[in-house]
């Protein structure tokens, strides 16, 4: 156990060096079983931050994302956390002025992370397979630069099944109703 912990702590050092070293845009510390963002990127990253526009931290532990994380990334345009078991994001989120898509897919969010709302540059929210049964509709209606949303797979309540266009100037991806079982 110790020995594959060890591989894990090698593989991010080695993606962060990489991504340091090469001056690249993109971090991807997917699949690396991180359970928390490890606090020492901050430090080996620091003279790179502002040139990173893409993270993938996806199919990874992680059960939140701190506001030190968002402040740090701050010029993020894509941001894929999918398969993690987050429920809920920072109010810095708010902060990405530049965050064009966020990918949010199978985690464990129960209702939309409302601080998304207010990330005006956001084209692309994808939140499938989460527990999603509420979606705050007007806040959604009022984002100018959202294209697509998904929310596939989620439990959504019928007001949002509602919602087509021209109401909402956005694709909405939902799963087909189930057929109501007959007594």
């Amino acid at each position: 156990m110790q020995k594959r912990m060890g591989e894990a702590v090698a593989r991010v050092a080695r993606k962060v060096n990489d991504t340091v070293e090469n001056k690249t845009d993109s971090l991807d510390l997917a699949n690396c079983k991180l359970m928390t963002f490890p606090v020492g990127i901050y430090k080996a990253m620091r003279s790179v931050t502002e040139g990173i526009h893409r993270i993938s931290l996806a199919n990874n532990e992680l059960k939140s994302l701190t506001g030190r994380f968002i402040n740090t990334f701050s010029q993020l345009r894509e941001l894929n956390l999918a398969g993690n078991y987050l429920h809920r994001l920072p109010e810095e989120v708010t902060s990405l002025l530049h965050l064009r898509a966020i990918n949010l897919s199978r985690n464990r969010f129960r209702r939309f992370p409302e601080p998304l709302a207010a990330v005006a540059t956001l084209e692309t929210i994808d939140l499938e397979e989460n527990e999603i049964t509420e979606v705050p509709v007007e806040k959604l209606a009022s984002m100018t630069s959202l294209q697509s949303l998904n929310l596939r797979a989620n439990p959504v309540g019928p007001e949002v099944r509602l919602l087509v266009r021209p109401l909402v100037p956005f694709d909405l991806l939902l799963s087909p109703e189930e057929p109501v079982p007959k007594a």
